[in-house]
């Protein structure tokens, strides 16, 4: 008696077991990712096609959220791009079709979930950041990026002054070269009005001797004596 009915008692599971299997299949609705935890926020392990079935793990209680596999690959998928055939339907999967579907509440435990399912994924090695939770990691992250823009800021702030103490350098160094030329030309303009009035007073002193001499030679008659002695 008691072996007929754990025979009966088998057979029911064995005949149940489809109707569970099916209950927790699940269809994409749209080409959406399959991401590393219950937040858009968390990497994306894989893009899951639309209409694309994948098997529902489970659902959290307080976020629509589901845990699902596809072709291997495990992950969350926020359950508005996920139905399920109930009653003949597809029904998106919302908490008051769990039970009926015989899909589980379930809660995300990171770290088992992490080592059991990433540990070949770069995403991995942060580990550490992304346990505090996607919000914390978001906040960093923006930090971060103004720090990064801070940084390409200053650098290209630097390089806009060195290119103007370049040009400022250069516009000095031209106008000191005219400066110079324009001396130059002044000195020499300078040096020829000093040398054309050397050479004026040159010629009239040569002047000045030349009517000197012309006054000091006396009117002499022929066979004058005055004329012998000079």
């Amino acid at each position: 008696m008691k072996n007929a009915f754990l025979r009966a008692a088998a057979v029911c599971a064995l005949l149940l077991m489809p109707a569970i299997a099916e209950a927790a299949e699940g269809f994409a609705t749209a080409n959406v990712n399959m991401r590393s935890g219950p937040s858009t926020r968390y990497p994306a392990v894989a893009v899951i096609p639309a209409a694309e079935s994948v098997e529902i793990h489970g659902c959290l209680a307080d976020r629509p959220w589901c845990d699902v596999s596809f072709y291997g690959g495990r992950g969350w998928v926020a359950g508005r791009y996920v139905q399920a055939i109930y009653r003949s339907s597809r029904v998106y999967l919302e908490p008051e079709y769990y039970r009926p579907l015989g899909i589980p509440t379930v809660v995300f435990q990171f770290d088992r979930y992490w080592d059991r399912n990433y540990r070949g994924r770069d995403f991995y090695r942060d580990r550490d950041r992304w346990r505090r939770g996607p919000d914390w990691v978001e906040e960093n992250r923006d930090s971060r990026d103004w720090e990064r823009q801070a940084d390409r800021d200053r650098r290209e702030w630097e390089r806009s002054q060195s290119r103007e103490r370049r040009e400022w350098e250069r516009d000095r160094e031209r106008v000191q070269r005219e400066w110079e030329g324009e001396r130059r030309d002044d000195d020499q303009w300078r040096r020829r009005g000093d040398e054309d009035d050397q050479g004026q007073r040159d010629r009239r002193r040569r002047e000045s001797r030349g009517e000197d001499d012309s006054r000091n030679v006396p009117d002499c008659a022929a066979g004058d004596f005055r004329c012998e002695e000079n």
